[in-house]
């Protein structure tokens, strides 16, 4: 999940001034951590825990409430809430926070139903449903390809994504440079086909960041999936994490951690 933060973070500057240039600065002045990462900090806590999605979100979000960028208008009010209810959304926040549930999990019923929970909460609109579980699908099959063949076939993993979600993903760049699209339905299948167009992480991130478009949450996502099919940077790695407070980088130690037990136990089984 470093990765969908890795994106947050480099997109965070350019949320509100967006750019199309590729060799932007990867973490310029002002870059800093957004909802979207507390969020994904909040969905591994909750994983780590055993907890309710909803709550540990809301009690994350209580617990920053000013990130870069804020927070949008409906969610506010849901984080504000005493008493926060689902509210239909089909936003791209589903989608953002999800990529634990892709690590966690390596079959495909438990992830679904996890990650549809994970969404659920606010976003219970089918697309908001939809665009979760895609992401998160596409995270466990890169990590599966992984295990059995060493190497993600991209294509293959991008395909049955397809197949799973109905989207669309043979996109043209005009049709999506410089379009703020706040929707799962407008940003799913957008990063899917950066994916598909990329060759290592960093060129993910930099193509997601500089398609002038929603650059934090569709860095998330990208990064997000990313992050399964290739190897982060090292100095990406050690550089997003001098951003974090220390409780989110401890979330994020126990996790990594947690999922390397996981693995070792199923493969002495």
């Amino acid at each position: 999940m470093l990765g969908a933060i890795i994106g947050d973070i480099a997109g965070s500057r350019y949320e509100f001034d967006p750019t199309n240039n590729y060799d932007f600065e990867m973490f310029a002045e002002g870059s800093d951590f957004t909802d979207d990462t507390v969020c994904t900090i909040a969905v591994a806590d909750a994983t780590l825990k055993s907890r309710d999605y909803g709550e540990s979100i809301h009690e994350w979000c209580r617990k920053y409430p000013n990130p870069k960028g804020g927070y949008g208008c409906s969610f506010c009010r849901w984080v504000m809430s005493g008493d926060p209810k689902p509210y239909g959304s089909y936003g791209n926040g589903s989608a953002m926070r999800v990529s634990p549930i892709g690590w966690w999990c390596d079959d495909i019923h438990e992830l679904t139903a996890e990650a549809r929970k994970s969404a659920e909460c606010t976003h219970n609109h089918p697309e908001g449903i939809k665009g979760a579980c895609t992401v998160a699908l596409a995270i466990m099959l890169a990590n599966e390809m992984k295990k059995t063949g060493g190497k993600v076939d991209v294509k293959a993993l991008l395909d049955k994504c397809v197949a799973f979600s109905g989207y669309n993903i043979n996109i043209s760049e005009s049709e999506v440079k410089n379009r703020f699209d706040e929707t799962c339905q407008g940003t799913v299948p957008v990063a899917l086909w950066i994916i598909g167009r990329s060759n290592s992480f960093e060129d993910a991130i930099r193509k997601a960041v500089s398609l002038g478009a929603d650059a934090d949450t569709l860095g998330a996502i990208v990064g997000s999936i990313a992050e399964a099919i290739w190897d982060i940077p090292e100095w990406m790695k050690q550089k997003a994490k001098s951003y974090l407070p220390l409780e989110m980088r401890n979330v994020l130690f126990d996790f990594r951690n947690e999922i390397k037990n996981r693995r070792q136990v199923k493969a002495r089984n």
